[in-house]
């Protein structure tokens, strides 16, 4: 079943929101509308399963590992309607353009990522996605403090908060992060 135009949907927050259940839920009811689905991850995550993408709660939905935006391209079947992408942030600035491009061509292109890092900066790609895309939904986990909305991506390093000029991109999950609202998200060194 083919879509009579393309779009792209953003679907972001901080970590532990449920961004992967959201992309997978959708890519589901895609799958049951008879439409082909391809989903694609960059090769650095590797948290759960090479070939799946996979939420912290354990929905899973098969994935094709690929190390740069472009690839994407290359392995697309011509017969794909919805095209998912996770974990977003971690693609270069190319999976811009061609998200846009698969939009133009008549493909429902679904974004999950992180629009924030660990220092509360916009993480690479994803704003720029945000920006161009049809549909934008920003989720919110519970903060680890005080049991409120969260917006936020804490790293903690030996239980700590990381400094500002720690590296941006360590791939983790809840041994490395935790939620955190504004208030009680902290980022030494700022």
């Amino acid at each position: 079943m083919k879509h009579h135009s393309g779009s792209i949907e953003v679907i972001t927050g901080s970590m532990f929101c449920g961004k992967t259940d959201e992309l997978i839920r959708r890519l589901r009811r895609a799958t049951i509308a008879r439409q082909k689905v391809q989903v694609f991850k960059p090769v650095i995550d590797t948290r759960y399963a090479v070939e799946k993408v996979t939420s912290h709660a354990g929905s899973e939905f098969d994935a094709q590992p690929v190390q740069m935006a472009k690839d994407i391209l290359d392995l697309l079947d011509p017969d794909t309607t919805v095209v998912g992408i996770d974990e977003a942030q971690f693609f270069d600035s190319e999976i811009i353009p061609i998200a846009q491009r698969l939009a133009d061509h008549g493909k429902r292109v679904i974004v999950a990522g992180l629009d924030t890092d660990f220092r509360g900066e916009p993480f690479g790609p994803i704003p720029f996605l945000m920006a161009k895309a049809e549909v934008v939904d920003k989720l919110h986990a519970i903060c680890m403090v005080c049991g409120e909305a969260a917006s936020r991506t804490q790293r903690l390093v030996n239980g700590k908060p990381a400094n500002y000029h720690d590296p941006v991109v360590i791939v983790g999950a809840a041994e490395l992060y935790e939620a955190r609202c504004r208030k009680h998200h902290e980022v030494p060194s700022k």
